[in-house]
């Protein structure tokens, strides 16, 4: 096992046992992952969660059909990483919504904790992301497509 991936497996382990439960006993599992496309972006977003700022994140709906993968759920855990694999801290996701892409709220453009924190930028950033994750399935964006919107909580952070 790699040391980045001891790391994560550690880490998981100390929140399953800050909440009574162990690897033998738990039926949760997690997922590890970091925002962005970039190290840049990667650390800042990390960083804004491990600070409480971060309570949110959006993803194309079409996304998870054209990726063949299963929508979030409700009580489903992650690992957030920085941008070079190192474990952060684990999130729950406590809420998950679907809607279009221009009915998304300027209050869960705030919760994701970014720039000046307007629902103006969240869009404008959000849009420059979704045209570039579409481009390499020769789609185009629309303010009208789906997004998912998911509101977590950290549950977890190592001890400083």
């Amino acid at each position: 096992m790699n040391k980045r991936r001891a790391a994560i497996e550690k880490m998981w382990t100390n929140y399953l046992n800050s909440i009574g439960e162990n690897l033998k006993n738990t039926h949760k599992a997690f997922d590890a992952w970091h925002f962005g496309s970039d190290e840049d972006l990667a650390n800042s977003l990390a960083k804004l969660v491990l600070e409480g700022k971060k309570t949110s994140t959006t993803s194309l709906y079409c996304l998870y059909r054209l990726e063949n993968s299963n929508l979030p759920g409700i009580g489903e855990h992650s690992i957030i990483l920085d941008f070079k694999n190192n474990p952060q801290c684990v999130i729950k996701i406590v809420k998950v919504e679907v809607l279009p892409f221009n009915k998304v709220s300027e209050e869960f453009a705030i919760s994701e904790g970014e720039d000046d924190l307007t629902l103006r930028y969240w869009r404008h950033a959000h849009q420059r992301l979704f045209e570039s994750e579409l481009f390499h399935f020769k789609k185009e964006f629309r303010e009208d497509m789906k997004v998912v919107c998911e509101t977590f909580e950290v549950v977890y952070k190592n001890k400083n």
